[in-house]
């Protein structure tokens, strides 16, 4: 076993990113918990992220559901994300709603342009950045997240 590790490494074969964290705006539009992983043994490139999300005030709620693939570029623990995906909004009103007009779903584009702090290893990671949302009747470009989690 352990010169079947030593090959490995030798290889140059990396252990595959995986991140959970807390999103405040982003993809999610709201608050959001997720999990993205990598699609193959490697710190970088392509990956996806799903999630799920829940407000609710004075009777109103609103749960999202963001999916999206992303690349990472970069080396170390600094990386670029680049991704493209859909976040499911589904409102209820209630009777006498501020907030909403009533109860609706909508699928929203999202993409992200987004500095990712991740360590080689595991611990604490960050993302931040510009994550521009948009459907049929709006496109909101400078609409932005923060995201604090764990990798491993």
């Amino acid at each position: 076993v352990k010169g079947q590790e030593n090959r490995a490494e030798s290889l140059g074969s990396e252990k595959r990113a995986q991140n959970i964290f807390v999103e405040l705006g982003g993809q999610g539009l709201l608050f959001t918990a997720n999990y993205d992983t990598r699609f193959s043994n490697r710190r970088d490139g392509l990956g996806g992220r799903v999630g799920i999300g829940y407000i609710a005030a004075d009777g109103d709620n609103a749960t999202t559901v963001p999916l999206s693939l992303n690349y990472l570029l970069g080396k170390g623990r600094h990386f670029f994300e680049i991704g493209l995906g859909a976040t499911l909004l589904a409102t209820k009103a209630s009777d006498h709603s501020f907030v909403f007009n009533d109860n609706n779903s909508d699928v929203i584009g999202t993409m992200s342009f987004s500095y990712r702090l991740q360590p080689v290893d595991s611990g604490f990671s960050l993302r931040a950045g510009l994550t521009p949302v948009f459907n049929k009747d709006f496109f909101i470009p400078y609409y932005a997240g923060l995201s604090l989690g764990y990798s491993f």
